[in-house]
């Protein structure tokens, strides 16, 4: 793994190199770490500690996020703060995204 570039299809074939994960961390500096993610039928993600980017890859679908739906396809960006419940729905079977997790941690109150 390069530190400081990587090809989605490097990054696909770090995934199938680890069978039972749905997502592979492929850089990290600091408190940043990149994963590349693709959830197969459900996507069961609970909140995290940090705030989050997605960049879509690959696939459509439908992404949650605190009460709200929008409907989501290659190219787009999402963002998620820290703590906030959200999950993909009804994707197609080649969806994928790019994962940015980035600055402190946060504890729930």
């Amino acid at each position: 793994m390069k530190d400081f570039h990587v090809t989605i299809e490097e990054a696909i074939e770090q995934l199938s190199n680890e069978a039972s994960k749905k997502f592979t961390v492929v850089m990290r500096d600091g408190s940043m770490s990149v994963e590349y993610y693709a959830p197969v039928k459900v996507d069961l993600q609970t909140p995290h500690k940090q705030d989050e980017l997605y960049i879509i890859a690959g696939g459509s679908g439908t992404f949650y996020r605190g009460g709200e739906r929008v409907s989501v396809k290659q190219g787009d960006v999402l963002f998620v703060p820290a703590l906030m419940e959200h999950r993909f729905e009804n994707f197609t079977d080649d969806f994928a995204t790019w994962v940015i997790f980035y600055g402190d941690e946060r504890k729930p109150l």
